[in-house]
């Protein structure tokens, strides 16, 4: 289980947590006036809940820091201490050590459970210790162990209780781009153009029979011409550009709908009464 150092998981923890004031550097003492040393820092999980309290032991046993379950903490933000309940010198000598620097795994952390169940066992007549034996390292939950872990009204007031919820959100992202452009393409055409030339036809016809002019009719001279113009048509072809297609380019929104479902938890509080005080309470 992934551990997280409370000021990484809220940048802002003093004011979102603590109303201005930071836990750290608290005193800690056992619930016997007995100083332990000083808070040090808080890991979270990775749903932000808290699960252990970082001690520096200070003297008390030369400087080693050491992890305690939240469960076991007491909290007197009035005047900034932490009181561990029940803890002992020699149970916090059997503690491993803890370094800033170091991975927490399910090995270290059974390791310090195994040091504060039998605490636990006495508080609750064994349940706890029994239920934790059930799990290994694949199936274990902080759940499985609310003496360890569980933050009361009475011990943690300002310690936020928290629930999941599912956010909906929208990103936003590039799918794909589309480029329209021209290029040229080239092919042969052909067309045909009807013609005409005109062309001069002389005809030389002989008479069948000779026949006479009269006398003084016949104009013999030199020099006469008779013109007649010719024409013909020639094919003019020239390149003309028009405009074959006009291209428009849109955008459409189209609209769906994504349904997503997801296992939600919250944390809700537990209030344990020895005797029979009156507890007022309210939400």
């Amino acid at each position: 289980m992934n551990l997280i150092k409370i000021d990484k998981f809220y940048p802002n923890y003093k004011e979102q947590i603590f109303g201005g004031d930071d836990i750290k550097g608290y005193d800690v003492y056992s619930d016997r006036e007995e100083k332990i040393g000083e808070v040090h820092d808080a890991l979270l999980d990775e749903n932000g809940r808290f699960r252990y309290l970082v001690i520096d032991t200070g003297f008390w046993i030369f400087g080693k820091k050491v992890l305690l379950p939240v469960g076991y903490a007491r909290m007197d933000y009035d005047r900034h201490r932490v009181y561990v309940i029940g803890m002992t010198k020699a149970q916090a000598e059997s503690l491993p050590e803890y370094h800033d620097n170091m991975s927490i795994d399910y090995d270290y952390e059974e390791r310090v459970r195994n040091v504060y169940r039998p605490m636990a066992a006495n508080r609750s007549a064994g349940a706890t210790s029994a239920q934790a034996k059930t799990s290994d390292r694949d199936t274990y939950s902080y759940d499985h162990e609310p003496e360890l872990y569980t933050t009361t009204e009475q011990d943690h007031k300002n310690l936020k209780l928290y629930e999941e919820k599912l956010i909906a959100n929208k990103d936003r992202y590039k799918s794909g781009e589309v480029t329209l452009g021209k290029h040229v393409e080239s092919e042969t055409a052909q067309v045909s153009v009807p013609v005409e030339k005109e062309r001069v036809v002389i005809e030389r016809n002989s008479p069948s029979e000779a026949r006479e002019v009269q006398p003084g009719t016949a104009d013999f001279h030199d020099g006469e011409v008779a013109r007649v113009e010719v024409y013909e048509e020639a094919a003019n072809i020239e390149k003309k550009a028009f405009v074959r297609e006009e291209v428009g380019v849109k955008k459409e929104v189209k609209r769906d709908t994504v349904d997503a479902k997801e296992k939600v938890r919250r944390e809700e509080l537990e209030v344990n009464v020895d005797g029979n005080p009156v507890v007022k309470g309210r939400r």
